[in-house]
């Protein structure tokens, strides 16, 4: 393997014109001393709720433990079952109120529609507050939605605003400079340019003295740099075109709220291309379902929970895309996904009766041993919180506790 006599810095990027580029993880970061010598690749956090429930029929394994037959949405993810842990019969201890237990996912603060309360830290912030000082970004706070929703909180309780455009976040991991720098690569790139554009000379120049792996890993990474501005520009043209003149009635109203699985798409990319350039360790991604509210108190009508299920399967997918572009991330011996645990889950066990026990709940991926369903009292729930705690010790804090959680979760062992 070819090693530069001066190893590339861990935080090596390339720049142009306001750009700043931030590099994967390549083999020519390691030390040149000793050539067993290995770069430490980090590991990550990624949060995700959504707030509207998921079918639960349709989503928990009858069968528990390692043999189990997959459910309808969890057979959409088949590809990674060796690399997740299905939980049932969860719970956050004290955690009610309906809709406002959302507020909770990450926090697992009792009794969120009481008068005067307050709110705990939530995980991610807890985790960032000990590794985001590693990272340009100590966390990412993400949301799909247009209101002003988040799921992440300060130590004293305060929300913590989030990001809700993919474009703006992209140009706010990738460019860097004056306000007329940034300005003028903004217009570049909804022209149709590329970042690869702005470093193409430096980006010429370390290509001749990687090896061989490291050239197919920045090649892979520049793709995937480009396909993710090809798709937001797209997407950004489709709001400025005329829409075409018809004869016909118009249906209902249809709102942009509805496009939320494409939105959580984009969403998902350039969270990779940001758990890739070791940009941040810790997100955490808030998925508004609200204008499908509706349908989720479905009343067991059969036309209703087709629908409903139908929303619910493209969410899966686009879930199980984010595991596919993870999975495909190459780090030394190992991938992204692997190194990055990723909590997918909601705070209604039932959005039908707004119900806060039996929480749907997935782990997938971060170094566990997973391809089980670990299933616990329906009646008496096990602490979800205490899956936080395992989280934590798995990216490296030692804590003993969190929020409600006294012990790690249970059956749940690192790799």
């Amino acid at each position: 393997m070819h090693i530069p006599r001066t190893p590339l810095n861990r935080r090596a990027f390339l720049r142009g014109a306001g750009v700043t580029l931030t590099l994967p993880l390549l083999e020519a970061m390691q030390p040149v001393f000793g050539s067993q010598a290995k770069l430490s690749i980090p590991r990550r956090m990624v949060c995700i709720q959504t707030n509207m429930g998921i079918l639960p029929q349709f989503f928990f394994p009858e069968q528990a433990g390692r043999d189990y037959a997959p459910s309808p949405y969890l057979e959409r993810l088949k590809a990674h079952r060796d690399q997740i842990t299905v939980f049932s019969g969860v719970s956050y201890p004290g955690v009610d109120g309906g809709h406002t237990a959302q507020k909770c996912f990450l926090t697992g603060t009792p009794h969120p529609a009481r008068g005067g309360f307050r709110n705990g830290i939530s995980l991610d912030q807890f985790a960032a507050e000990e590794v985001g000082n590693q990272t340009r970004h100590p966390s990412l706070v993400l949301a799909v939605t247009n209101e002003n929703a988040t799921m992440s909180f300060t130590r004293n309780g305060a929300s913590i605003p989030s990001e809700q455009s993919p474009k703006k976040l992209f140009e706010r991991l990738f460019l860097q400079g004056n306000a007329k720098e940034v300005a003028s690569n903004v217009e570049a790139l909804q022209r149709g340019r590329s970042l690869m554009d702005f470093v193409s000379d430096q980006s010429k120049r370390l290509g001749k003295t990687l090896s061989k792996n490291d050239q197919n890993r920045l090649d892979q990474y520049y793709t995937a740099v480009r396909e993710l501005e090809q798709r937001l520009h797209s997407a950004q043209e489709w709001e400025t075109k005329p829409k075409p003149a018809v004869a016909a009635k118009a249906p209902d109203e249809i709102t942009d709220a509805k496009e939320f699985v494409r939105r959580t798409e984009q969403t998902f990319d350039v969270m990779k291309l940001a758990l890739e350039t070791d940009s941040t360790r810790v997100i955490s991604l808030f998925i508004d379902t609200t204008v499908i509210h509706n349908i989720t108190h479905h009343g067991n009508r059969p036309e209703v929970l087709g629908e409903l299920r139908g929303h619910e399967e493209r969410q899966f997918d686009a879930l199980n895309g984010f595991l596919n572009a993870m999975r495909d991330t190459k780090e030394q011996d190992s991938n992204l996904l692997e190194r990055t645990q990723v909590l997918y889950g909601t705070c209604m066990g039932s959005a039908n009766s707004h119900s806060n026990v039996n929480l749907p709940v997935l782990l997938a991926g971060g170094g566990f041993k997973h391809g089980q369903h670990l299933a616990f009292d329906k009646v008496n729930n096990h602490p979800l919180t205490n899956l936080h705690v395992s989280m934590l010790q798995r990216i490296g804090i030692k804590a003993g506790e969190f929020s409600t959680g006294k012990s790690t979760m249970k059956g749940l062992e690192m790799v």
